[in-house]
C-alpha cells in the first residue's frame, strides 16, 4: 500500500491502490462498449463483447471488491479537500504518496511534454517559465465553461478564457478568437516552483490516475448492481468537494436526492465524469465504453452552434466582457464571463471585449470537432509505415 514501505513512499511508483483501481477500470471498459471488426474487411460494429467472461453480471463485482478494498485503507488515498490543490500538488511536483494521486507516470525535469501541450499558453519567456512561447497547445471546448453550474469550483481551475503575454507576463485576452480560445488550467507554469528553461520538454508529470475516479467507479458500479441509493453516497462525496458548504443542500443534496432512477442516476454520473476530469485524457475512453461518444461529440457541435448565436442553452451568455487589473498588475478581474451578467460596466473597467459573436466561433472552429463518424473511427490506424514493413502480417480493421 502507499507508503508502506521505502518503495511506495512516492505517486510515480506503483502500490497496490493504484493496481486495485486500474484492474477496476480495465474490468469496467472490458465490460463496455467498443468499435469491433465484423468480419469484413471495411466494416466494424460497436457492441459489447460477446464473451461472457466479460458480462457485466462477472467483471462488475470484480471491480466492486478491489475499489472497497481501496475505500476501507485509509492508506490508500483520499480526496484533497479543495479541488485546486489537487492540481497545485501536481504542479508543484508534490509526489507524496497516499493522497488524491494515485499515480503519476514518472519523468525527471528534461523529459515530457504536459505543460508544453496542456499548461496555461505563455506566448514568450517571462518570469514563470523560459521555454519561450509553451502551453496552451489543446483547451476546452468553447461551451464547456458555461456546462458548468456557476458555483462549480472546478469551473475556474478547469477551463481559463485568457493566456499569459509580455516579459514580466500579465493575463490577457486573445481578443481576436475571443471565446473559442480556452486554456486548460490543470497545468500552469505560474503554479510551479521551479522556472523551466528547456526548449520544450518540462518534466510535469501525467496524473494518470487519482482517487476521485475509484469513488466515480463505485457510483456508476453500484447504480449498476443495486440501484441510485447505493450509488448516490459516492457521487455525494465529489459534489461536496465541487462546492462550498453553504451550496450542499441546493447544489448536493437536492441534486442527488432528484436521481431516482438507474438512468437518471447514470446520466448524472456521466455528466461529472466530464466536469471532474476535463482535460485529463478520460473522457474519451469512458464515452466509448457507455456508447457516448459519437452522440456526445455530436452535441458538442450543437452546443458550439447556440453559443455562438446566443440561444437555447447558452441564451443568457453574455455578448461582452469587462476588464481591468488587479493590484498585482497581472491578474485579470472580469465580468461578463457569468452567465446573466449582462450590464454595461464600461465605467468600472479599463477595457472589454466581444466575446461571443457570429465572428468569434465560425462554421470551420465547429466542424473541426471531427471529420469522420466518431462511431466508426474511434482509434487510431496503424501507421502506413507499419504496415508497408510488417510483410504482409499487419493489416487495418475498421475500413481505415
Amino acid at each position: 500500500w502507499p507508503n508502506g514501505e521505502e518503495r511506495t513512499q512516492k505517486n510515480t511508483r506503483i502500490n497496490k491502490a493504484f493496481v486495485k483501481a486500474l484492474r477496476a477500470r480495465v474490468c469496467l471498459n472490458a465490460a463496455g462498449y467498443s468499435q469491433r471488426p465484423d468480419g469484413t474487411p471495411d466494416g466494424s460494429v460497436l457492441r459489447l463483447s460477446a464473451d461472457p467472461e466479460l458480462s457485466k453480471d462477472v467483471l462488475y463485482p470484480i471491480a466492486k471488491q478491489e475499489l472497497m478494498d481501496v475505500l476501507n485503507n485509509p492508506a490508500a488515498g483520499h480526496l484533497e479537500p479543495s479541488f485546486e490543490t489537487v492540481f497545485r500538488k501536481l504542479c508543484e511536483e508534490n509526489q507524496a504518496a497516499g493522497g488524491e494521486s494515485l499515480w503519476e507516470v514518472p519523468l525527471n525535469e528534461n523529459r515530457g511534454r504536459m505543460a508544453y501541450t496542456f499548461a496555461v499558453q505563455h506566448t514568450e519567456k517571462d518570469q514563470y517559465q523560459q521555454m519561450g512561447g509553451q502551453g496552451g497547445q489543446v483547451g476546452p471546448t468553447p461551451h464547456f465553461f458555461y456546462d458548468y453550474d456557476i458555483k462549480d469550483t472546478r469551473r475556474d481551475v478547469t477551463c481559463l478564457p485568457y493566456k499569459w503575454s509580455g516579459n514580466p507576463a500579465k493575463q490577457v485576452f486573445d481578443t481576436g478568437t475571443a471565446v473559442k480560445r480556452w486554456n486548460f488550467g490543470k497545468y500552469r507554469f505560474e503554479w510551479m516552483k521551479r522556472i523551466v528553461a528547456n526548449a520544450n520538454d518540462d518534466g510535469l508529470r501525467k496524473q494518470y490516475m487519482r482517487y476521485a475516479e475509484v469513488l466515480l467507479m463505485l457510483a456508476e458500479i453500484n447504480n449498476e448492481l443495486e440501484g441510485p441509493s447505493a450509488a448516490a453516497p459516492f457521487l455525494k462525496k465529489i459534489r461536496e468537494r465541487a462546492f462550498v458548504q453553504s451550496d450542499w443542500p441546493q447544489k448536493v443534496d437536492a441534486y442527488i436526492n432528484a436521481l431516482s432512477s438507474k438512468e437518471a442516476m447514470f446520466n448524472a454520473i456521466m455528466d461529472e465524469y466530464a466536469l471532474e476530469f476535463a482535460g485529463e485524457m478520460l473522457r474519451k475512453e469512458c464515452l466509448i465504453r457507455w456508447n457516448q461518444l459519437g452522440a456526445k461529440m455530436r452535441d458538442s457541435k450543437v452546443r458550439m452552434a447556440e453559443l455562438r448565436d446566443r440561444r437555447d442553452r447558452y441564451a443568457d451568455v453574455p455578448a461582452t466582457v469587462y476588464y481591468r487589473y488587479a493590484a498585482d498588475g497581472e491578474t485579470l478581474i472580469t465580468y461578463g464571463l457569468n452567465r446573466g451578467e449582462f450590464e454595461n460596466k464600461s465605467s468600472e473597467y479599463t477595457g472589454s471585449v466581444e466575446w461571443v459573436g457570429p465572428g468569434k466561433i465560425k462554421d470551420d472552429a465547429i466542424d473541426v470537432l471531427f471529420a469522420n463518424d466518431p462511431d466508426t473511427k474511434q482509434f487510431w490506424p496503424i501507421w502506413q509505415y507499419f504496415l508497408s514493413n510488417s510483410n504482409g502480417m499487419l493489416v487495418n480493421d475498421y475500413g481505415y
